[in-house]
């Protein structure tokens, strides 16, 4: 393998348990972008926000993306978001194969759950007054912007190891 599977998508559509499987199945490195942030800054997500505001946040990211990009050989899952800049997205595409784990607003409601992790969707569930309209709407303002992904697959009805299964399928028929 010489180029990175990067997975995009919203949150609570598997990226970072999948993107976990698909390393260990392949014997590579694996990413998870929210925590090298976290690491590299010295505070949670949900602290950055708070404390600095999401601007800053995705000033963080942005650096975070450039840095991982430069890797090679590695299982990269990015926040829902990081897809949302232009540079994060041109960086991403270029060093790997991008796929975009989707799932039904059902099972994202389910998966999303717990309150005060998760604080672009938390401030969005306040502002709406309804989590599942909140899902809807950001999942509906980034369509687009997964749709860019190299693959989809919805994993609302499946599990990690059935996403990881499929992700190796595609893998194959890339041949990388």
């Amino acid at each position: 393998m010489n180029k990175n599977i990067v997975l995009i998508g919203f949150m609570g559509t598997g990226k970072t348990s999948t993107g976990k499987m698909v390393s260990m199945r392949l014997g590579c490195p694996f990413v998870d972008l929210d925590e090298y942030i976290e690491s590299k800054s010295g505070m949670k997500i949900k602290d950055i926000f708070a404390k600095h505001g999401e601007a800053y946040f995705r000033e963080l990211e942005r650096k975070a993306v450039s840095e991982v990009s430069k890797r090679r050989n590695t299982v990269i899952s990015t926040g829902g978001g990081t897809m949302k800049d232009s540079e994060n997205a041109t960086l991403l595409r270029k060093c790997g194969i991008v796929i975009a784990l989707t799932a039904d607003v059902d099972s994202i409601l389910l998966r999303t759950q717990k309150r005060e992790e998760r604080p672009v969707l938390d401030a969005a569930d306040k502002e709406a007054g309804d989590r599942r309209e909140a899902i809807k709407r950001l999942l509906d303002s980034r369509k687009d912007i997964y749709a860019q992904a190299d693959y989809t697959i919805d994993s609302s009805k499946l599990s990690p190891l059935q996403v990881t299964e499929e992700i190796c399928r595609i893998l194959k028929g890339e041949m990388i």
